[in-house]
């Protein structure tokens, strides 16, 4: 049976994921949208210790479960200091280059829930200034964050109640063109929860059962390296649902599903990697298979932590990962017709 996937829900939702501020570490606000979304399709919710959700849903042979995960939490940055002018030194969230962010704006979270916009700038941000500002290294001890507030001083930040250990989180930018591009920072990995919720809508709408119960996890710290170091104990077999990666040596596009066989990690599970392939050749799914050497998903983590599961790895294809992403919706439904042809 194939599928319908329901495109204006999926790109109605993944927007709203894009615009809920989440790096990893700060996720409460956007778990609270991925519960209330859970409680409108009817899907049983629960939480791990740790702030991840576990979506679980009841197939035609509840002997065996098939684990999913899609994680929420994105790059991101915190207050490492005060400097004495007023800006505010960073320490990264997540592993990126400090040029993907040069020039960005800005909301700084502080712990008392107030938010501040400001850019991210390099300290030495101007050639009218400053000899050596194009060539001036970009590393962490030179960059800062210009507040938009009228502060001179240290002490004039700390009278704002902004803090060391607050988080900053950086403005997606989302942008959906007619020609069905989607193109925002976050689309690792909202755009894979976009597919996996619209996998739950079809189910709830099309009225079809997988064939063994499936607990999706959301997990919260994937860009840290331990979102799925933890997993409910009954999943057998784990397909991580991450971005596939776009570039030299890869043959992944943005129209695609990316299928990865092998990542930092190492390879795949050989059958499930080989099954998802058969699948897609038979529904006459776009797809890539690739490797992925500097790469690592909730899926590696799992294995890493010895979990006794199978693992593979599968996602909508996507440009300049960890900088100003790019997709095209049809990875992201595409990939949600390989997740119910898997399941079914």
């Amino acid at each position: 049976m194939s599928i319908h996937p329901n495109e204006d829900y999926i790109i109605d939702f993944l927007q709203k994921l894009l615009n809920t501020p989440s790096p990893s570490g700060y996720t409460t606000q956007v778990m609270k949208w991925i519960e209330e979304e859970a409680k409108a399709l009817e899907i049983p919710l629960t939480w791990n210790h740790k702030g991840g959700a576990i979506l679980t849903i009841q197939g035609l042979d509840n002997s065996r479960t098939i684990g999913l995960s899609g994680h929420v939490d994105t790059l991101g940055a915190m207050v490492r200091a005060i400097k004495p002018d007023g800006s505010l030194r960073l320490t990264l969230v997540g592993g990126f280059m400090l040029q993907a962010i040069e020039n960005e704006y800005c909301t700084i979270h502080t712990r008392g829930g107030k938010t501040y916009t400001g850019t991210i700038l390099s300290s030495h941000p101007s050639v009218h200034v400053y000899s050596d500002a194009r060539d001036f290294k970009r590393q962490e001890e030179h960059m800062e964050v210009r507040i938009d507030a009228l502060v001179e001083s240290k002490e004039d930040v700390k009278k704002l109640g902004i803090s060391v250990g607050d988080f900053i989180s950086f403005d997606p930018r989302a942008v959906v063109t007619d020609s069905g591009y989607i193109k925002s920072r976050h689309l690792d990995d909202k755009a894979s929860v976009a597919a996996l919720f619209g996998l739950v809508e079809s189910m709830k709408r099309e009225n079809w059962k997988p064939r063994t119960t499936v607990k999706i996890l959301i997990s919260n710290y994937e860009e840290v390296g331990h979102g799925a170091s933890s997993i409910p104990d009954d999943i057998e077999e784990m397909i991580a649902v991450d971005m596939g990666c776009i570039g030299d040596d890869l043959s992944c596009k943005e129209t695609d599903v990316s299928i990865c066989a092998k990542d930092s990690s190492g390879p795949y599970d050989y059958d499930m990697t080989s099954r998802l392939i058969e699948l897609a050749e038979a529904e006459n799914i776009p797809y890539a298979v690739d490797i992925y050497p500097y790469y690592g998903s909730d899926a590696s983590a799992a294995l890493k932590a010895g979990n006794n599961i199978r693992a593979a790895l599968i996602g909508p294809g996507v440009h300049a990962s960890h900088a100003m992403e790019r997709t095209h919706k049809q990875a992201i439904i595409n990939t949600t017709k390989l997740l119910a042809a898997y399941l079914q």
